[in-house]
């Protein structure tokens, strides 16, 4: 590994850490409005990623430095804690909380896009390709160069995010957020149903919605970049 793929892992590794905070700052967020205390007392309602890798320094630190460090790809997970009670008693606000975090990573991508299109308007950036770290190139060199490449790790790691844990899949956001969808009496059945899977189960769901993953992410990653270069006027080259 040379270091200007170490370099980016490492990027990639921050980019990860504040998306990854705010999801859960959201889900937490939500679920106090909602009347669950459970992750307001546990400091989770914050944007200082420290509360939430105190929570899983596992999955936030040590699994995501190993995949970095050994080539094999960032990879990571993190929670927030919430009251089982409190969801079957509330399947909506429950919903809605599963539904927070996802949106959060949906919410950091449209404002990276935001910010890039704005950078092609004024001419700081250059088209770049469909691709998850090269969305746009700097004009010139300079900050602009840095900028290109973490404002397109931010959109496509946090449209990554989105997609993935809004797959209707147990353990992921978007199976909670079938509690939308249902009573008290559904929620508890999906409940009943998270529990009875136990860990072989969730990660049997984790290595099915891995393989979905791509066929809803990479459409997704395409129309959304090309969504970004919409109306930009590409420079005519004569033969």
């Amino acid at each position: 590994m040379n270091s200007t793929v170490l370099a980016f892992g490492f990027l990639e590794y921050v980019v990860f850490l504040l998306s990854t905070t705010c999801h859960e700052a959201s889900h937490a967020l939500v679920a106090k409005w909602g009347g669950d205390m459970t992750a307001f007392e546990g400091g989770q309602v914050s944007l200082n990623p420290i509360p939430h890798l105190r929570r899983e320094i596992f999955g936030m630190v040590v699994l995501p430095l190993i995949g970095i460090l050994s080539g094999t790809g960032l990879i990571g997970y993190a929670s927030a804690p919430y009251n089982p009670a409190w969801s079957i008693q509330h399947p909506k606000r429950s919903g809605l909380m599963s539904l927070a975090g996802p949106s959060a990573n949906f919410a950091l991508a449209i404002l990276a896009g935001i910010i890039m299109r704005i950078g092609l308007t004024a001419g700081v950036f250059l088209p770049g390709s469909i691709s998850s770290d090269a969305i746009v190139e700097p004009a010139s060199a300079g900050i602009a160069t840095g900028a290109a490449t973490i404002l397109s790790v931010f959109f496509s790691l946090n449209l990554l995010l989105g997609c993935f844990n809004l797959l209707p899949i147990p353990p992921l956001d978007g199976f909670g957020v079938l509690g939308l969808f249902t009573d008290s009496e559904g929620a508890l059945r999906l409940q009943h149903l998270r529990m009875k899977l136990g860990g072989a189960g969730m990660l049997v769901g984790i290595l099915i919605a891995s393989r979905l993953l791509p066929y809803v992410y990479d459409p997704l990653l395409e129309k959304g970049i090309r969504l970004i270069y919409l109306f930009y006027k590409f420079p005519h080259f004569q033969p």
